[in-house]
């Protein structure tokens, strides 16, 4: 192996979402085993990224966000170049895209001879109604020298779309952050938020489609009717996507359900140092997606000590266990209320915290970042020749 590695990470934005959270987790990895790593990621607000980070990072300039999407992924494809066409900011043996508007800039870049190359992660594969948006996702994938994946669900489409050959590299959780002992922010967080004794059931992503948040409202209005004490609370949400028409029709569903304003709480983005309480506080995480990369939340609650509930599809029958969550169809809103009873009973719980727990423990960020070093090794070694 050759020595320490200088690495360009680039992620699409510096909110908390599941290939950014990666891309930020994978650069830690790779600074505690002594490469010399630096995050990127288009900052219009000039925040930094949604944590304080233990790698370097670089907030790339970018203006206020064009209204319309395919424009809006076209202009910071567009800061992403003018940001790496000055020399001093290549200074790396090798560069890393996680997301088609990172991966389209390198391909740009790629092709004027300013950089040799780059590996591409493929989180997951989406589905644009505009023609041009299949474009450069296609590009981004395509154009790259070498390609990683989170699951073996892309790894299969990747071969078979593309005829690319993708290394499975997986995902991690941080232990020592997500753990499922108490402190005195858990009930600082049930305070500021409002939240009673429950049962709660989380939804993390916020209300988008691919979340399934409508049925997952619908089948908690089947829960009320015979657990009225319990809560909805959805977090997160910060997405460059713009998913207003299937928020509007939540919204819809949610006015005309009659619950009082209590039982559901729309708490939007969450400081990340405060999600492990939010995990805990939690009765059940409810993530029953239609599509879906990963689903980070799931070990991550897993590792808090909260039972799961997610869809009877990959990715997350390919590293889940029958025995370590409670699964749903998630197309049909019984079955998902279904597990949401479920999810309450006493014997149940006890078998599936231990279970998660053990689950857990088999994802480590430090070898999500080992997974890295053979196709790091591949791309470095012209420009070390």
């Amino acid at each position: 192996m050759i020595g320490p590695l200088r690495i360009a990470m680039l992620a699409h934005s510096t909110n908390p979402r599941g290939g950014v959270v990666h891309a930020l987790e994978l650069s830690e990895a790779l600074t505690a085993l002594g490469h010399d790593v630096v995050l990127h990621a288009p900052d219009p607000r000039g925040q930094g990224f949604f944590r304080p980070t233990r790698c370097a990072t670089r907030p790339v300039a970018a203006g206020p966000a064009l209204p319309e999407m395919t424009g809006m992924v076209e202009q910071r494809i567009a800061d992403y170049i003018a940001h790496f066409e000055q020399p001093a900011a290549r200074d790396f043996d090798l560069f890393h895209a996680h997301d088609g508007i990172s991966g389209n800039a390198l391909a740009a870049l790629r092709q004027r001879g300013l950089i040799g190359g780059f590996l591409r992660t493929v989180h997951h594969i989406d589905s644009f109604a505009d023609p041009r948006l299949m474009q450069l996702q296609a590009r981004s994938i395509t154009a790259a020298n070498a390609h990683a994946c989170v699951g073996s669900e892309w790894q299969a489409q990747l071969k078979t779309e593309y005829g690319i050959a993708a290394t499975w590299v997986g995902n991690g959780v941080d232990r020592c952050r997500f753990t499922p002992d108490r402190d005195d922010r858990d009930e600082h967080i049930r305070n500021r938020f409002g939240l009673g004794a429950g049962p709660i059931l989380l939804v993390v992503g916020g209300v988008e489609e691919r979340k399934n948040t409508t049925r997952i409202l619908e089948a908690f209005l089947q829960l009320r009717a015979v657990v009225p004490a319990a809560q909805l609370v959805i977090a997160g949400g910060a997405s460059l996507l713009d998913h207003a028409g299937y928020q509007s029709t939540f919204e819809t569903v949610l006015q005309a359900s009659g619950v009082p304003q209590s039982a559901v709480h729309r708490l939007g983005p969450i400081a990340d140092a405060d999600m492990p309480a939010l995990y805990r506080l939690a009765t059940t995480l409810v993530f029953p997606s239609v599509k879906e990369g990963f689903g980070l939340c799931v070990i991550e609650a897993m590792a808090c000590g909260t039972p799961v509930i997610v869809s009877s599809i990959r990715p997350f029958t390919d590293y889940l266990g029958e025995q370590d969550a409670i699964w749903c169809d998630p197309h049909q809103v019984g079955s998902i209320a279904d597990a949401m009873v479920a999810s309450l009973q006493p014997g149940l719980r006890d078998r599936l915290v231990p279970r998660g727990q053990l689950t857990a423990a088999r994802h480590d960020w430090r070898d999500v970042a080992t997974r890295h070093l053979p196709l790091y090794q591949k791309l470095a070694e012209p420009a070390h020749a």
